[in-house]
């Protein structure tokens, strides 16, 4: 809503006079820090100008029957950016993943998952770093609910050679891994060392899509946490990164075979 008042160049104020509000109602509803119903959103909508009924009713969806979400059990014991990737993953229609090193939360096992945490600097204790393995292992409720939503994975090799945690906790992984990629809405594909370089190597992308392009949400992971996008020319950018990706991946069924060429290695 932020994005379409300001390119229908309209002020905070002009805004809450269509909705005889406070100014401050405005960027409180904008920032999801209060709710919005749905006329108020047609309202809105139409005074900034928005022709796209596809956009404005994707909106409208959004501003009702959203109780709070199992991740806010979590409040108050994980960063807030976490919290938003529960979120984001949850609510998001279709997900494409892109990582180099790391192997993405959602098709981690606990031993996994343990060790990579045992990792982070400075230190956690053994009570934080029992927290966030809770909770990345019920950010995977996404992959076994109905109609579960379509989930493109491209990993590099190298994800899949790093040992954390030892040949058998790796092992137990990559079998994993094998399992849920014969699920049919899951996909991965692996970027094999001979392929070369390739856009976006030195990051983890997550690319959320909405019910339309211009909610899409991309994110990425920093060492100071987790960063969000949804800029159009970015999010233009990231679709174009992931299609170039993609093209110098193996097929599925290759990159199974890959997978199973390390397992024998461990």
């Amino acid at each position: 809503m932020r994005k379409m008042r300001m390119a229908a160049g309209m002020t905070t104020e002009s805004a809450a006079g269509l909705l005889g509000v406070p100014r401050t109602n405005i960027p409180n509803m904008e920032s999801g820090r209060s709710g919005i119903s749905p006329d108020r959103v047609r309202t809105l909508a139409r005074n900034y100008g928005c022709t796209d009924e596809a956009y404005v009713n994707t909106l409208v969806s959004m501003t009702a029957g959203r109780s709070k979400g199992w991740w806010e059990a979590y409040r108050g014991e994980l960063p807030d950016s976490l919290l938003d990737v529960s979120e984001l993953e949850w609510h998001a229609h279709g997900l494409r993943l892109a990582l180099c090193v790391h192997l993405p939360g959602l098709l981690q096992t606990e031993g996994h998952a343990r060790a990579l945490f045992d990792l982070v600097i400075p230190r956690l204790s053994d009570v934080e770093v029992d927290v966030r393995v809770a909770h990345r292992m019920e950010r995977q409720r996404i992959l076994d609910r109905d109609n579960p939503a379509p989930l493109g994975v491209i990993v590099h090799e190298a994800a899949l050679r790093m040992e954390f945690g030892g040949s058998s906790v790796a092992r137990a992984q990559l079998e994993q891994l094998l399992r849920l990629s014969e699920r049919e809405h899951i996909t991965l594909r692996v970027v094999p060392f001979k392929a070369g370089g390739f856009p976006g190597a030195g990051q983890s992308v997550v690319y959320a899509e909405s019910g339309v392009p211009q909610l899409d949400t991309v994110e990425l992971d920093s060492a100071h946490g987790a960063e969000f996008m949804d800029d159009e020319e970015q999010l233009t950018n990231y679709r174009a990164l992931f299609d170039a990706v993609e093209s110098m991946a193996l097929t599925s069924g290759e990159s199974r075979d890959l997978v199973h060429s390390i397992i024998r290695q461990l």
